[in-house]
This record gives C-alpha cells, structure tokens and sequence, in this order.
C-alpha cells in the first residue's frame, strides 16, 4: 500500500492515495514517500508512471527546501 507522510509542526499528516494529496499541502518536511510500485516486468506504460513518481518526490523536496530556507530567514 502507498502511504504518504507529512510533518507540520508537530503534526504528522498521512495519505495513502497520492491523488488525496492536495497540490498546495502546506508541510514542513517530506516523512515518508513509499508510491506503489508494480511488479517487474514492467509495461511502457509502468514505466512512465514509474519516472513520475520521481518527478513528484523531487518537486515535493524542492518545496521542502524552500520552505527550510524561509523559516530560517524569519528565525534571523
């Protein structure tokens, strides 16, 4: 089963559905990120789906990291 895991604050914030994730979740850190994967061997089709789980994971970091560096700003 996928499962999704968020930290705000001091809140933890779980999805098991990646669509259930809204797009403008507001969080300070990535906890978990575990898609579900198909079993090999994979289709054309698996196989895209498999390069956008990394895009996703990706973007999800660079969020993190922006929203690490503002806090820091604020805490100056």
């Amino acid at each position: 089963m996928a499962e999704f895991v968020f930290r705000k604050g001091t809140e933890l914030i779980t999805y098991t559905n990646w669509e259930d994730v809204p797009t403008d979740l507001d969080f300070d850190h990535v906890i978990k990120f575990i898609p579900d994967i198909p079993s090999a061997p994979h289709t054309e089709e698996e196989h895209k789906e498999l390069e956008q789980w990394h895009d996703r994971f990706k973007t999800l970091m660079e969020k993190e990291r922006v929203r690490s560096r503002e806090k820091k700003w604020l805490l100056v």
